[in-house]
């Protein structure tokens, strides 16, 4: 589909818009950590808990919403799951207890995993395949403002105004994406009647999709290098406010520039696009983001982390990931059309649940230091790579013998 250049550019702010969600949702709480702790009389790592029922939310949800983007068309399925983020969010102001942040937490994930999905199959539906990396280094440069922006902004928010009002600033972003999604953003798949919500076709589909070598090759590296980041926001509060005792003001400001390194990278891989392949890119981002994870690690165990070392070698890490996601998740994408909804949905519930899983494995260390967050990083990258080099080989192996069943007939 061919755009004008304002046309292509309010396209990619919507998509954007609702790619950046779920991380605004993330990281604009993160300050606020030990503000609602001594709020509802708990701890800091039970209200980790509220981020880990996040990420799992936004894993179930992703399998929840691919099938009925397909059979409905993307914006019906949109609009509900804004609607439920909307409430939810709102639920989250009114909390009274960790119990019911963490459960509603988990339903406002459920929400915003529609948004999502969407854009990622929008992207699929309203592009050429070749410009979809492109296209999703660009949604990162938006998606990008949110580790900008959000723990800054959280931070002197919580102090000015308590954390209730980053929730309620959440609730009116959802509302306002909400308004330009209905007004602004173009059907981009016509429902599909044929297709059966019934549990049996549903987990058929989603099966046809596991089986395409270059769909789980690429889906699993990307989500494996990408829960490196889970593991790092989940851990960073503890990190750099409990262990490196900074405030949570300056902890915002931490975040907003390591996280330069991330949108930094995303645009350069798009240069990078116009002389190298996504297939060529992803491996040397990957052995590159695995030094970063053992140089991480070894200053851990000899003793010499300080904290000039860990951010200079967690932005390194960092800019590793913006090569990585956005080449991983067109390639895993590309071999499909049809089945782009349900093919997004189970590649960020993939993501999605490994970096829940990742996230949660740190909740399980009481290490005062930041050992056990450095080496959950570095095992996700190692095992990204190792992944990618086996995956690689099965791709390899049968379009060789695709190419030779042709010859033979």
């Amino acid at each position: 589909m061919q755009h004008t250049k304002s046309r292509y550019f309010f396209l990619i702010l919507i998509l954007g818009s609702l790619t950046a969600l779920a991380p605004f949702s993330i990281d604009m709480y993160l300050p606020g950590f030990g503000a609602i702790a001594k709020d509802l009389n708990t701890n800091v790592e039970e209200v980790g808990l509220s981020l880990s029922s996040f990420f799992i939310g936004i894993s179930a949800g992703q399998l929840l919403y691919g099938p009925l983007l397909d059979k409905y068309g993307r914006k019906k399925p949109l609009y509900l799951g804004l609607l439920v983020y909307i409430i939810a969010t709102i639920g989250c102001v009114l909390s009274t207890s960790i119990q019911s942040l963490i459960w509603l937490r988990f339903i406002q994930a459920i929400g915003s995993c529609a948004a999502t999905v969407a854009a990622m199959a929008m992207v699929r539906d309203l592009f050429p395949v070749q410009d979809n990396a492109k296209v999703f280094a660009l949604l990162m440069l938006v998606v990008g403002a949110s580790p900008m922006i959000a723990p800054t902004a959280g931070g002197y928010i919580t102090k000015a105004f308590g954390w209730h009002s980053v929730f309620i600033i959440l609730a009116i972003l959802g509302a306002v994406i909400l308004v330009a999604v209905l007004l602004s953003l173009p059907e981009s798949y016509q429902p599909d009647p044929s297709y059966s919500l019934k549990p049996g076709p549903i987990v058929t589909n989603f099966l046809q999709v596991l089986k395409e070598p270059q769909f789980y090759t690429y889906a699993a590296t990307g989500a494996l290098g990408f829960s490196g980041l889970f593991v790092y926001v989940s851990g960073s509060p503890k990190a750099f406010m409990d262990i490196y005792q900074l405030s949570g003001e300056v902890y915002g400001w931490i975040f907003a520039f390591l996280s330069i390194g991330f949108i930094g990278s995303s645009q350069v891989n798009t240069l990078l696009l116009k002389r190298f392949r996504s297939q060529q890119i992803v491996p040397v981002a990957l052995v590159c983001q695995s030094a970063a994870g053992v140089l991480l690690v070894t200053t851990a165990l000899a003793g010499v982390l300080t904290l000039p070392v860990l951010l200079i070698l967690l932005f390194l890490f960092l800019c590793c990931l913006g090569f990585v996601n956005p080449n991983t998740a067109a390639l895993s994408l590309a071999p499909f059309a049809k089945n782009a909804g349900s093919a997004s949905a189970l590649m960020g519930a993939i993501q999605m649940g490994l970096g829940a899983l990742a996230s949660a494995s740190l909740s399980l260390f009481t290490a005062k230091n930041v050992l056990p967050m450095v080496a959950l990083m570095a095992c996700s990258a190692v095992l990204a790579l190792a992944v990618l080099l086996l995956g690689r080989r099965k791709i390899k192996n049968e379009v060789a013998g695709v190419e030779g069943a042709v010859v033979l007939h």
